[in-house]
């Protein structure tokens, strides 16, 4: 997939009656043109401790905050998508700043209906401890000198769904399975 420019209004909802969550966050790019708001509490905060989560970021893990993309609101700037290749071979789509390419979010492509779940990249909030990780995982690649908070999940690989997401989750990713037709698990 070639880089392509993306406005505000192509990447979700611009008036802001189109939909009536509270805004519960804002954040940007490092440059400051890509602005936007999470108009609600993420269904999951992930910090992902696999080898592509570290070589993509350059850091030791990704946090993630796993969020249904009407709920994120481009307010200024203009973002390019990129498609990297994923070990399930469907790729995922970055969102970076056009300016400064600052990865604000991916839409993993596992299913043909459309941008329906992002994972916002937690750093890039103006605020990024109102997001703190839910669970870590893939932690077998876990560098050994990362310390993961007490008290916070963990798994090997990843989790079950039904375990780990509190109630309001599971009733959110249900809205998205009717919605998409994918049997998210």
């Amino acid at each position: 997939m070639n880089p392509q420019s993306v406005t505000p209004s192509e990447v979700g909802p611009a008036e802001e009656d189109t939909i009536s969550y509270e805004a519960f966050g804002e954040g940007g790019c490092a440059c400051g043109a890509v602005r936007y708001r999470v108009r609600s509490a993420p269904m999951i905060v992930h910090a992902c401790h696999c080898r592509l989560c570290q070589k993509q970021t350059g850091s030791s893990n990704a946090v993630n905050a796993l969020i249904e993309a009407d709920r994120i609101v481009v307010l200024a700037g203009t973002i390019e998508e990129t498609l990297l290749e994923t070990p399930s071979g469907r790729g995922q789509r970055i969102a970076r700043c056009t300016s400064c390419k600052v990865a604000l979010w991916s839409n993993y492509l596992i299913t043909n209906q459309g941008d329906h779940l992002r994972f916002l990249r937690v750093g890039t909030l103006d605020d990024p401890s109102i997001m703190p990780p839910d669970v870590h995982i893939f932690i077998e690649s876990q560098q050994p000198w990362y310390m993961r908070a007490p008290g916070v999940a963990a798994a090997e690989g990843i989790y079950r769904h039904k375990t780990t997401w509190s109630k309001d989750s599971l009733n959110r990713l249900k809205q998205l399975t009717r919605k998409t037709g994918f049997p998210f698990k």
